[in-house]
């Protein structure tokens, strides 16, 4: 017996979604094992490592764009006076992002980095309301106010803000705002390729600046260190183009719920590897963000559930009233006078 097409249709999709989970889970793996990297390219400062990431990612991208043959739609960004100073903006925000990130990992404040991650969805929610004057759900007002209650408690917990989990949230947070509401129909690849075409000419500068005046560690830290710092360009761009081929495979959902494995990778690290206290204190701070986004989490599964319970009937309702009007309708034949 042949299964109906519908059926047919989800059998097909099956084995894509699941590539495109194992591409996702991959890209946010990545992210979340940077802390390993970054200190492997010391005695190189975060500035330094910023700017090789910058120029070397540039350098990837336009292999790829070369392989793919995608330098047509990359030409066509700059042909948008709008979209690139758009981007531009986003290239700027996601280095400020790239710069504090760096500097939290070789400076052993992992576990800071990871909230500012942990924290980055609700960000995102109160930027919505904020910039786009949306209207929250109940319980996404709760998982603010959790959220909020949280940073207060971890305030304390440091003894100052924890500055770094808020420049890498709101960074983040708008630069996917930014990307978002201006950048859409761009590709991951170009989009990248062109926030570092934006960036390198400035990065290129300071470098040539710091290998001048004897501040910069390229040429002087072995072939070593060169190659690690050239490779950032690779570990830029791989987790990238993953998170790109999953995005398309997957449901929003989906990627929503794989998106906490990079923090809870970096918080594993920062604890057991780098071996950062976390007094009771900071304990509770982070409990409280975690079920902050356990009820954020449930708030979009839950009226994402809804939206498609409602556009199923909505299909099934067009599908009845279009066979309705596709059957002949029966003619009465009245007889003669």
């Amino acid at each position: 017996m042949t299964p109906p097409p519908s059926a047919q249709a989800a059998q097909a999709a099956y084995p894509e979604e699941r590539r495109g989970t194992l591409f996702g889970a991959s890209a946010y793996l990545l992210w979340g094992a940077f802390p390993l990297y970054f200190p492997l390219l010391k005695p190189a400062g975060a500035v330094e490592i910023l700017l090789h990431r910058v120029v070397w990612s540039l350098v990837v991208c336009a292999l790829v764009l070369s392989v793919v043959r995608g330098w047509r739609e990359f030409g066509a960004v700059f042909r948008t006076p709008g979209r690139v100073g758009a981007l531009s903006a986003a290239a700027v925000f996601i280095a400020v992002n790239w710069g504090v990130y760096i500097y939290a990992v070789n400076s052993d404040r992992v576990v800071e980095a990871a909230l500012g991650y942990f924290v980055n969805p609700l960000v995102t929610v109160l930027l919505g309301v904020i910039v786009l004057r949306e209207r929250l759900r109940v319980l996404q007002w709760v998982a603010v106010g959790i959220g909020v209650a949280a940073v207060a408690v971890l305030t304390v917990a440091y003894g100052s803000p924890p500055w770094i989990a808020a420049a890498l949230a709101f960074s983040f947070a708008t630069y996917g705002l930014i990307k978002n509401r201006v950048g859409r129909g761009v590709g991951a690849l170009t989009s990248l390729s062109v926030e570092t075409a934006v960036l390198s000419p400035f990065a290129l500068a300071w470098l040539i600046w710091m290998e001048a005046t004897g501040t910069g560690t390229f040429l002087d830290g072995g072939t070593l260190h060169s190659l690690l710092l050239a490779a950032s360009g690779v570990v830029t761009a791989v987790p990238l183009l993953l998170f790109a081929a999953a995005a398309r495979r997957v449901p929003l959902s989906t990627i929503g719920l794989l998106q906490y494995l990079t923090p809870v990778l970096q918080f594993a690290i920062g604890v057991l590897v780098v071996g950062e206290q976390m007094p009771p204190a900071r304990w509770v701070g982070f409990a409280l963000v975690w079920v902050a986004l356990v009820v954020l989490t449930w708030d979009g599964v839950r009226s994402a559930h809804r939206r498609a319970r409602l556009t199923r009937s909505a299909s099934r309702t067009a599908a009845a009233s279009s066979s309705a009007g596709d059957q002949e309708i029966p003619v009465r034949v009245t007889p003669g006078l």
